[in-house]
């Protein structure tokens, strides 16, 4: 298998769940895709890269038209990044490295381990992105989870899910901390931006994503988006055209 790949995917392709033998970074230069594990699932616009450690099965699923960079790295360089799969800030300098390993031109091997090098010195110097939604494993907290998911657009309190659920709004934000490492709101506003990213992914307009997602107010909306995901939505739509 070579080192670097590029991939170029139709709106809404899907991988089988798959693992390989080295830890790969996958990065979308256009569209987006979202990486799927059995501890949850992850998200990546143009300006985030995915990290997927050695022998981690996962999925992956394209939201438009996705230009995919995919670099597997040694043992060595491998052991810097995060034991467990992470969404990275992909700087400009680390996007053009990627970019110019995943190109095809002929490079020599000592030139690619540079841009190596310099992919990872950059990716580790940022920290981690919040754009991971875990996967809880308790049965009434699945149940409230699908509850929020089916219907983004109408919020109801946790105290209420419960009820619905037959827990108790006490023992759920327990278990939601347990669980996700996260607050009910929390991993609500993560769940959120996932739908937001895969709308905006899709060519709906903005107040129509905010609406759908559950913000009452669009400039929170925004305000919110460009917190987690770095740019505006507007801007966030504009960039998914292909490289």
């Amino acid at each position: 298998m070579p080192s670097e790949q590029a991939q170029l995917l139709g709106h809404d392709e899907r991988t089988p769940a798959h693992s390989h033998g080295r830890g790969h970074l996958v990065y979308p230069a256009s569209g987006m895709l979202s990486v799927a594990t059995s501890a949850g699932s992850w998200i990546a616009p143009p300006n985030r890269v995915v990290w997927i450690p050695a022998h981690s099965e996962h999925r992956h699923r394209s939201h438009g038209i996705s230009d995919v960079r995919i670099v597997f790295l040694a043992p060595q360089l491998a052991a810097l990044l995060p034991a467990h799969p992470a969404v990275l800030v992909m700087t400009p300098l680390a996007r053009a490295a990627t970019l110019a390993l995943t190109s095809g031109d002929e490079r020599p091997a000592a030139a690619r381990s540079r841009l190596r090098r310099v992919v990872i010195d950059d990716l580790v110097a940022a920290p981690e992105q919040p754009l991971h939604l875990p996967e809880p494993s308790d049965d009434r907290l699945r149940a409230v989870t699908h509850l929020v998911e089916q219907q983004l657009s109408r919020p109801a309190s946790l105290a209420d899910l419960g009820r619905r659920v037959g827990a108790g709004e006490r023992t759920l934000s327990r278990l939601f901390h347990e669980e996700t490492g996260m607050s009910f709101p929390q991993w609500r506003t993560q769940l959120r931006i996932h739908r937001a990213l895969r709308m905006l992914a899709d060519g709906t307009p903005v107040l129509a994503t905010a609406t759908a997602c559950g913000w009452s107010n669009p400039s929170a909306f925004i305000d919110t988006f460009t917190a987690l995901v770095g740019q505006t939505p507007g801007r966030y739509q504009r960039s998914l055209s292909p490289a």
